[in-house]
């Protein structure tokens, strides 16, 4: 015989996962999550993260440190079996500089590492976004591109 008690944390349960459908088709058997494709199997709530943001940099100059952009889920645990491309690209673009480099790298473990981007303009305020099938993207913090003597752009 089943206490009351019992059964209504069997209904809420069943309740609970009638709500998120559980293990319905397309989902995830650890996690319940629905899968993304062509992003090795990861969950569609995970994310792109800067693991390393952009640092100020001279204009024509690579960004040092590199800049890594790893894939987290929701919980910020690296997605270690995601090897999908990551692409970074400028977000903020304030004084009209392109960006030069590879701009788009094979996540190793889920870590994609872009160790060549150069900003060939200085401005104050430009940021990265980086982006991937299947993962949310993410914008950088923002960062200065320095002129030839190491000072900011100036607005017109």
């Amino acid at each position: 015989m089943t206490s009351p008690a019992r059964a209504r944390t069997l209904v809420l349960a069943a309740a609970l996962c009638a709500a998120s459908a559980c293990m319905g088709p397309g989902s995830d058997t650890l996690t319940g999550l629905a899968t993304a494709s062509g992003g090795g199997g990861v969950a569609t709530s995970s994310r792109l993260a800067f693991l390393v943001q952009p640092r100020d940099v001279a204009a024509g100059s690579p960004i040092s440190p590199e800049v890594k952009v790893e894939a987290v889920d929701t919980l910020g645990n690296v997605l270690s079996q995601f090897s999908g491309r990551v692409f970074v690209a400028l977000a903020a673009n304030p004084s009209g500089g392109s960006l030069s480099g590879t701009t788009s790298a094979a996540a190793t473990s889920g870590l994609a590492i872009f160790d060549t981007l150069v900003i060939n303009r200085a401005g104050s305020g430009y940021t990265l976004v980086a982006s991937a099938a299947g993962l949310a993207s993410v914008t950088s913090a923002p960062f200065v591109v320095f002129g030839a003597t190491g000072s900011a752009a100036r607005a017109p």
